[in-house]
């Protein structure tokens, strides 16, 4: 799978129009938590919303669209232990995915929230999903967007991802097999250099378009590569392993009793459709939405559609 943050394509003309909101790069404030220092913008007033970015490795700075809510929610947006602004690991063993669902805890405690709505997107929501089945009393709302289940739907999406790429780019996928046949796995930098020749939104969008936005200034460690193979594997482009290879919440999340919004994208081709609606089958008691002109972005395809439904969910 080709891992980009949304790097300065998502937020490039909202931070350029968005002048009255908090900076993500001047505006926040380094809160503690397990013994790291994250970096923390807190947007708007109302009910707390945290955005769990994804990847694992994405900074909050691709979410900004979200402060579309900020009217009668205060959206908290925070890098995670390893990045954009917040501490880095020493030691890579350090980054796992039972430490960030402990550290959205920490966070909360640190801000000193009683309770809070969580939305984590594509690896987020497997941050958020393993957060809410443990500490489900601090959880007001649950949203899941554009995420994963279980280890076997994250291996759906590299098998459908690379038969995507074979199919529509042989000549990326003939080196690949070149490189590979001779010993090289995902997180070599040749590995990782001709993933990024096919197109972002090949692979996440519905209309590609959406995606060419430039002009934002750079942000620090817009995405963590090295944390990235850490947690997925080493090959973890064609097989998953570490952490991603082996959680699985199927059986736990009818046991949810927050209100539950899951939603995905009808073009979204790592999240995809196929494994997306099992989630009505696993948690059922989940409010689901599909987004017909969405690939893996819906806040960025359809926020006319998305942010309303939002924020219907978490005030009705």
């Amino acid at each position: 799978m080709k891992k980009f943050c949304l790097l300065i394509l998502l937020f490039a003309a909202f931070q350029a129009g968005a002048q009255p909101y908090p900076s993500s790069y001047t505006d926040g404030k380094y809160v503690m938590v397990n013994g790291a220092r994250l970096w923390v913008v807190l947007v708007g007033h109302g009910d707390p919303l945290v955005i769990i970015p994804g990847g694992p490795g994405e900074a909050h700075i691709g979410y900004r669209s979200f402060d579309s809510l900020a009217k009668d929610n205060e959206i908290v947006y925070f890098d995670a232990f390893g990045r954009g602004k917040s501490d880095t690991a020493t030691d890579v063993r350090q980054y796992t995915l039972a430490r960030d669902i402990d550290d959205i805890e920490g966070l909360r405690k640190a801000l000193h929230f009683e309770k809070w709505n969580v939305l984590g997107h594509s690896y987020g929501g497997v941050v958020a999903q393993g957060y809410a089945l443990k500490y489900p009393s601090h959880v007001s709302h649950l949203i899941l967007a554009n995420t994963f289940h279980s280890y076997l739907m994250w291996q759906a999406n590299d098998d459908n991802s690379n038969h995507e790429i074979k199919t529509n780019y042989p000549e990326v996928w003939d080196s690949l097999m070149m490189i590979r046949n001779a010993g090289a796995v995902s997180s070599d930098p040749e590995h990782m250099r001709l993933y990024s020749e096919v197109p972002y939104g090949f692979l996440y969008a519905y209309n590609p378009n959406n995606f060419l936005k430039q002009g934002a200034k750079p942000y620090p460690h817009v995405f963590n590569s090295k944390l990235y193979y850490q947690m997925v594997g080493r090959d973890g482009d064609f097989v998953v392993g570490s952490d991603i290879g082996s959680f699985d919440y199927r059986k736990e999340l009818k046991n949810l009793r927050m209100p539950v919004l899951i939603y995905g994208g009808r073009y979204d081709r790592v999240a995809i459709p196929a494994m997306m609606i099992k989630f009505k089958t696993y948690c059922p008691q989940a409010e689901f939405v599909m987004f017909e002109k969405s690939g893996h972005n819906p806040q960025v395809e359809q926020p006319d559609k998305l942010f309303p439904i939002i924020e219907k969910f978490l005030h009705d």
